[in-house]
């Protein structure tokens, strides 16, 4: 992928990863699509476990939504997940190229990984969550109705994801 963090189209270029929120009940595992576009989360998924479906769950919500054309470069780390036969399965099936970042490399990832700072920042070192239902709430919350549609990044011009696009539609 050669670390291509700006990007203008949308659904070109999407990254995911994996990251643990802890709540009194065990790991929570969160799994995400970024459009490095608008960086919209476009896809996420979460579980009490990081089996392969964490991911194709993830995957298949952000394919459900957006609808993208074949040749999307899908970027990841070198995971069990996203080596998986019913991950490339996925990919094959809507012609996703698949990119994995380098061995020991979290660089290509560095967009996803700011992301999952940011919610442990704003939001999960902040909360003792009881069970894991709590957090999922929470976290549904942050992503849907908070990163998504408010909050701004200097990447977007001080806009929020889902304003950038809409700005960047109509001009």
């Amino acid at each position: 992928m050669e670390r291509q963090f700006n990007v203008a189209q949308r659904n070109r270029y999407w990254v995911g990863d994996i990251t643990y929120i802890p709540t009194e009940e065990g790991w929570l595992y969160l799994a995400v699509v970024m459009d490095l576009y608008s960086r919209q989360i476009v896809g996420w998924s979460m579980s009490n476990s990081m089996k392969a479906e964490l991911v194709n769950n993830a995957l298949l919500l952000a394919i459900w939504k957006r609808k993208p054309a074949k040749g999307l470069i899908w970027n990841t780390d070198r995971g069990s997940q996203y080596a998986s036969d019913s991950h490339r399965n996925i990919l094959c099936d809507h012609g996703i190229l698949q990119s994995m970042s380098g061995k020991g490399n979290c660089w290509d990832n560095a967009v996803a990984e700011s992301f999952f700072h940011t919610v442990k920042t704003e939001l999960t070192h902040h909360c003792k969550f009881k069970n894991r239902e709590e957090a999922k709430q929470m976290i549904f919350e942050y992503i849907e109705l908070f990163y998504n549609r408010i909050r701004i990044h200097s990447a977007n011009n001080y806009l929020s994801p889902v304003g950038y696009e809409i700005r960047q539609k109509s001009a």
